[in-house]
C-alpha cells in the first residue's frame, strides 16, 4: 500500500475515532490532510472506499498478530492440532501483546475507539465491535482453552478475557496509562496460574 493511501487511512481513522464514522465527511478528511477533495478522490472514490480499505487492513493485521505469536487461526474444529500445541504461556504472551496493540498501535487503537463509539449506531459497526473486541476474542480464547483440554472453556474464557476487556475502557480514561498496562500484565501472569493452571 502506498504511503499516501496509508496516510489517508490513518487520518480517517483518527477522525472516525473522535467524531464517529457517520459524522465525518470526505471534506473533513481532505481538510485534515491538507489536500483537496479531488486529490483525495484520486486514491479513494468515497468515504466508504476508505472504510473498506481500513477493514481489509485490519483483517490482515488481525491474522498477522496471531501468526506472529505462533497461535492458530480459524476455529478449533478445523485446526485442532495447532490448538493442542498452544501453551498457557503462549496465550498470556499473546494477550499482553494484543492489549498493547489495541491501546497503543496508531492504526488499531483508533479503530477500537471508533468501534466503541459506533457500535450502537449501526448493525455493521456493532458486528465489527463483537468480532474484534467482544464475542470474537472471548470465543477465540475459549477455543484455545478447549484445545488445552480444560473443562468449561467458555466460563474460563469469560473469566480470563473479562478483565482485559474492562481495562481497555480504564486505559482510555487513565492519566497513567502505563499503570493500567502494568495492572493488565500482573493480572495475566496470575491468570496463567489460577485460570489455566490445572483443573479446579
Amino acid at each position: 500500500m502506498g504511503d499516501t493511501k496509508e496516510r489517508i487511512m490513518r487520518t480517517s481513522m483518527e477522525l472516525f475515532a473522535k467524531k464517529g464514522y457517520e459524522a465525518v465527511s470526505v471534506s473533513d478528511i481532505a481538510g485534515a490532510l491538507g489536500v483537496t477533495k479531488g486529490a483525495l478522490y484520486r486514491h479513494f472514490d468515497s468515504k466508504r472506499a476508505i472504510f473498506e480499505a481500513i477493514l481489509q487492513c485490519m483483517e490482515q493485521r488481525d491474522g498477522d498478530q496471531a501468526r506472529g505469536h505462533g497461535l492458530p487461526e480459524g476455529i478449533v474444529q478445523q485446526n485442532a492440532a495447532a490448538y493442542e500445541t498452544t501453551t498457557p504461556a503462549d496465550i498470556v504472551s499473546f494477550s499482553k501483546a494484543m492489549f498493547r496493540y489495541w491501546t497503543e498501535d496508531p492504526f488499531a487503537a483508533p479503530f477500537r475507539r471508533m468501534l466503541t463509539l459506533e457500535q450502537f449506531h449501526s448493525y455493521e459497526m456493532g458486528g465489527l465491535y463483537q468480532q474484534y473486541l467482544s464475542a470474537g476474542p472471548m470465543g477465540y480464547v475459549a477455543d484455545l482453552f478447549r484445545g488445552l483440554g480444560l473443562s468449561d472453556p467458555a466460563r474460563r474464557a469469560a473469566a480470563f478475557y473479562g478483565p482485559m476487556f474492562l481495562l481497555y475502557s480504564v486505559y482510555d480514561g487513565a492519566e497513567d496509562k502505563a499503570a493500567v498496562t502494568a495492572l493488565l500484565d500482573e493480572y495475566l501472569d496470575q491468570a496463567e496460574k489460577e485460570i489455566m493452571g490445572g483443573e479446579k
